[in-house]
């Protein structure tokens, strides 16, 4: 069984300059959607606040600089399919044949996995987010938020919901390749809470604890799907031919 490449053969810095290709690439693209987004900034800025009565901004330039930071998230979301074939184009020299061929339906799914967490944080958590946040005001404490401050949060959030859909991807490709099995995915639960913990805290941009469960509870879930998931798919688990007489 033979690879594309061997990995071996290359250098440490052809493997430098190889990232740094697809790297170039990947924020051509973000760059390219982010310019074409700023035409639909005024629209997006509407789609991205929906879920907050009013917000203001606090200084000459922060109006404008909203634009440029909203088209950016735009431009990141919108690019993903390219930078997840970037990545996984950049991971193909040391992969097998029949692995390679795994990785346009791996690109597909994880985008579709990352567009569906980005919307199970803007149709689900933000409202109910907002709405128990908000909660916590008076008639002598009002809100008064920045729409700066807001589309980053709304922006940071709906990306770092994106990113932690991609779990039963990796843990797909990991199980084919063979690296993990659900027996040992079974054996780490407790382990995986703490991790999913400790990933909730890092990746909400708000420090508020109901922000990261909100992350954690579907991080759990979809680590159980990926237990399923490797169970039926990965490579130690697939029914082995029986040898001939």
């Amino acid at each position: 069984m033979t690879t594309q490449r061997d990995p071996r053969e290359m250098s440490f810095w052809d493997h430098v300059e190889e990232l740094r290709k697809r790297l170039i690439r990947s924020l051509a693209a973000i760059l390219i959607i982010s310019i074409v987004s700023y035409v639909y900034s005024d629209w997006l800025i509407e789609l991205m606040t929906r879920h907050i009565e009013t917000v203001y901004f606090m200084g000459p330039t922060e109006a404008f600089a909203v634009k440029i930071k909203v088209s950016l998230f735009a431009g990141l979301i919108l690019a993903i399919p390219v930078v997840l074939y970037q990545l996984w184009q950049f991971v193909v020299p040391g992969l097998y044949a029949h692995e390679v061929k795994l990785v346009i339906p791996v690109v597909i799914f994880a985008s579709l996995f990352f567009v569906g967490g980005a919307a199970f944080c803007y149709f689900l958590v933000l409202p109910v987010g907002m709405e128990f946040l908000l909660g916590f005001g008076t008639e002598k404490m009002k809100p008064l938020i920045s729409v700066g401050q807001y589309i980053s949060f709304v922006g940071w959030m709906t990306v770092a919901f994106g990113v932690v859909f991609q779990m039963p991807i990796v843990f797909f490709f990991l199980g084919r390749m063979g690296i993990v099995s659900s027996a040992t995915l079974r054996r780490g639960r407790r382990y995986a809470v703490i991790s999913i913990l400790i990933v909730a805290a890092a990746v909400t941009p708000s420090p508020d604890v109901f922000s990261q469960l909100m992350l954690a509870g579907p991080l759990y879930v979809l680590y159980e799907a990926s237990v399923i998931l490797v169970r039926l798919t990965g490579r130690r688990e697939l029914p082995h031919p029986r040898a001939s007489d």
